[in-house]
């Protein structure tokens, strides 16, 4: 970015306050209401998954969407290699690699690691809107992935 058309300090607020989206959006998912990433989005936002050719638009959709996981989930996701891109005062673009961690069934307590389940990238665009960045598009790529793992229910018999 041409630091005449945005100051340096402007643009490095900007891609500081994008971070700052992604890794909510995680930790939302992770350890806050899962139903709660679709107030980082626009309301005209999307998530997109183009394996299976899954999306979601607007706010409602995504509150519903991401508040049908499992009560049981336990997930864990690890973001690394951040860039943002900022485009514009008002648009930027990111990109950020995704490590998770999930299994389905979780009752509590420590549980043996496991692979991950899914690893890949996401592909980010932001709007900056009243005076906050958003997500206006969210697309995940994942080239590594498997099926969630359900654990065994705690009083299942173990076999010996």
């Amino acid at each position: 970015m041409d630091d005449k058309i945005i100051p340096q300090v402007e643009r490095m607020l900007a891609e500081h306050a994008c971070e700052r989206v992604i890794v909510d959006f995680i930790h939302r998912l992770d350890l806050g209401d899962p139903s709660s990433v679709a107030e980082l989005f626009t309301s005209d936002g999307f998530w997109h998954w183009p394996h299976g050719d899954r999306r979601i638009e607007g706010r409602e959709a995504l509150r519903r969407y991401f508040a049908s996981r499992p009560a049981d989930r336990l997930s864990r996701r690890l973001m690394t290699n951040i860039l943002v891109t900022v485009e514009s005062e008002t648009t930027a673009r990111a990109v950020s690699y995704l490590t998770t961690y999930r299994v389905d069934g979780y009752t509590g307590g420590m549980i043996a690691p496991r692979l991950p389940a899914n690893v890949g990238h996401y592909e980010d665009a932001f709007r900056k809107i009243d005076g906050s960045w958003l997500l206006a598009g969210r697309t995940v790529f994942l080239p590594f992935g498997a099926d969630t793992e359900r654990l065994p229910a705690p009083d299942a018999p173990h076999d010996s």
